[in-house]
Parts: structure tokens; C-alpha cells; sequence
């Protein structure tokens, strides 16, 4: 099984930044692709970004593409969300995921690709 857990959340100003990371545990992480998505009350989970088991392909919601920016470093088991100029509709509760899939090279939208989720890490983002 592989194992997942949010960090870096919290209570900011428009305009600010945050880096989330997800810590990883399991052999078979560098194998993964891995996924970013949210949640606010009310709403579905959203499709935030996704990068590919190597690292080498990624993919955003519009949304934030150009904000935010996905990132992994296999060797520490972990990957990263950098989220600049922040504004309120990123509020949410957001999560990551792995792929169900070893060595998937597709970065993909869809919640039942992914197997495994982490906790979650509040981000709330005020004016």
C-alpha cells in the first residue's frame, strides 16, 4: 500500500503563496503518477494537477495553471504543489493522490485513477 499525508495548508491573504507537500511512504511511490485535487463545502472534488510517474508530463486545471506548479522528487518520496497569487476560489481542502497504476504515464482528471489519498491540508484564502 502506499501511504499519504498533506502538510503545508493554512490561512493566507489574496495574493499570497503556499507550497504543499505530500509525504509518501511505500516502495512503489516513484512508480506512481500523482495528483493535486480540492474540495470546498458544497462542491465535488476538483482536478487540481497531476504529473506523470517520471515527472516528465504534467497537467493543470486552467484555473490555476500558470499559479501553481507540481512538482516530485522521487528520491525523497514526495511531491509538491507551489501556489502563487492565491485567491479566495482556492479555498478548499486539498488532497493528493497516487495512481492505482504502476509506471502510469498519463496525467489524469479523473478521481478513479487514483488509488490512494492522503488526509487532506486545509487552504483558506482571504481578503
Amino acid at each position: 500500500q502506499v501511504q499519504l499525508a498533506e502538510s503545508g495548508g493554512g490561512l493566507v491573504q489574496v495574493g499570497d503563496s503556499l507550497r504543499l507537500s505530500c509525504d509518501a511512504s511505500g516502495r512503489s511511490f516513484s512508480s506512481r503518477a500523482m495528483g493535486w485535487f480540492r474540495q470546498a463545502p458544497g462542491k465535488g472534488r476538483e482536478f487540481v494537477a497531476a504529473i506523470d510517474w517520471s515527472g516528465g508530463t504534467t497537467n493543470y486545471l486552467g484555473a490555476v495553471e500558470g499559479r501553481f506548479t507540481i512538482s516530485r522528487d522521487n528520491a525523497k518520496n514526495t511531491v509538491n504543489l507551489q501556489m502563487n497569487s492565491l485567491k479566495p476560489e482556492d479555498t478548499a481542502v486539498y488532497y493528493c493522490a497516487a495512481s492505482a497504476l504502476a509506471f502510469y504515464e498519463q496525467t489524469s482528471s479523473e478521481p478513479d485513477t487514483y488509488d490512494y489519498w492522503g488526509q487532506g491540508t486545509q487552504v483558506t484564502v482571504s481578503s
